[in-house]
């Protein structure tokens, strides 16, 4: 058993491989999928077999051109199936449902934004809303439901991926909002959820693996505070999946009031709302929800600091000095290669760098504070699609009988035993 156990996870790995090459390089054919994998002729063979008799792969004949020098057939292509299969993306943030509907190729083929009121939605009222989004948006596509074979959630906040709800996030009235059981009751796809900031981290892996690999922490500093960890080339995400909550450790006992609730978090000093707070030398107890920030908010206090402004470059400053002590404390614990800071605040990065970097010197010694080194990105919402995507693909890729499963079943076929056998 622990033999076939052992050959089984040797031929997913194996087909994961197969399957990124093509969805990273584009069709080509099978000797260059073997120089690419660095796989035997024969295990890629056997490999396209079986992805080619499940539809997952279509071959097609090489346009290059003849010469007098090519002789024979025109060799055969490989690529992607791109209808073979449908996942969906959901990213839920504050008043905004964010879908998006993605082949096998990994291709996003059509995006809808739906609103509803944050102020309103709890665990009573927002499931359903959820639910029925994705049904008009399938819908509207001219896709069946039972073509979608996983939706993936990112939400800002707290997120239990173990129980698959949202326990606080500044995008409900309520906490502990269920998402995965409520979709997977509605339809026949597994469903995951993440923290908005753990699929950034995703994205920075995919994208650029030689780069973004190891441990590197994600910070993003927008809306909120949030962090997300690659522990050894994994995704961390603790035992409950609500690991690395960067904006909720505590800066200062009994300090600035935070939205979730608490006082002296790291996000009541760093967040948008937190610098208009400072900006404007309202009391540190203002609720966070009477403050007007957001997007505007943020982009009238940029304009204040570059004309001199002094208020908002003080800000700009101590919240720079503030993250420098929050970056002190993470070194301090995973000891990252590679720190990345994203998040529309980063525009500010300029006013914060300097007193940042002073922070850091303050609260660690220079042996632990040398060895990483710093990336400042800027913003791109995509970057949460992203991460859903390469997540989604990367479970699909590994996944020898799910989509071939899931296709048998959108055809009539109860073969499930049989595939498994």
């Amino acid at each position: 058993m622990t033999r076939k156990a052992d050959r089984d996870q040797i031929r997913r790995q194996n087909r994961s491989i197969v399957l990124q090459a093509l969805r990273r390089s584009g069709p080509m054919a099978r000797i260059d999928l073997g120089q690419i994998t660095r796989l035997s002729p024969a295990t890629v063979t056997a490999i396209t077999s079986d992805l080619l008799d499940q539809g997952l792969i279509l071959s097609l004949e090489s346009e290059e051109p003849k010469t007098h020098q090519a002789r024979g057939r025109p060799r055969t292509l490989l690529k992607l199936a791109p209808g073979a299969v449908y996942i969906i993306c959901a990213r839920l943030s504050v008043n905004n449902i964010d879908l998006s509907l993605v082949n096998f190729a990994g291709e996003v083929v059509r995006d809808k934004r739906t609103k509803f009121d944050s102020a309103k939605a709890d665990a009573s009222s927002f499931p359903g809303a959820l639910t029925s989004a994705i049904r008009a948006f399938l819908e509207e596509a001219g896709v069946d439901p039972s073509h979608v074979c996983e939706i993936g959630v990112a939400a800002q906040g707290v997120v239990e991926t173990e129980t698959g709800q949202v326990a606080w996030s500044p995008a409900f009235s309520g906490r502990k909002i269920p998402i995965v059981a409520p979709l997977q009751d509605a339809f026949a796809a597994e469903c995951y959820i993440s923290n908005d900031t753990n699929m950034i981290t995703e994205a920075l892996h995919w994208s650029d693996p030689s780069r973004y690999s190891g441990t590197f922490a994600v910070i993003m500093l927008d809306y909120g505070v949030g962090m997300g960890l690659y522990l050894n080339n994994q995704l961390f995400s603790g035992a409950s999946g609500t690991a690395a909550e960067f904006g909720h450790a505590n800066h200062i006992p009994g300090g600035a009031l935070c939205r979730c609730g608490k006082r002296g978090c790291l996000e009541a000093y760093l967040s948008d709302y937190a610098l208009v707070r400072a900006a404007s030398h309202l009391p540190e107890d203002t609720d966070p929800v009477t403050i007007k920030a957001g997007v505007s908010g943020l982009a009238q206090l940029l304009e204040r600091a570059g004309s001199g402004d002094a208020d908002a470059l003080d800000t700009f400053q101590e919240a720079g000095r503030v993250l420098g002590y929050g970056i002190a404390r993470v070194i301090a614990m995973i000891d990252p290669k590679r720190i990345v800071l994203t998040g529309a605040a980063v525009r500010a990065f300029s006013f914060m760098e300097q007193s940042m970097w002073e922070g850091l010197e303050e609260a660690l010694v220079a042996d632990l504070r040398n060895n990483f080194s710093l990336d400042v990105m800027p913003w791109n919402e995509d970057f949460i699609r992203s991460g859903l995507i390469a997540q989604s693909m990367e479970r699909l890729d590994k996944d020898f009988l799910g989509a071939a499963s899931q296709r048998s079943r959108r055809i009539g076929r109860a073969d499930s035993e049989e595939l498994s056998a």
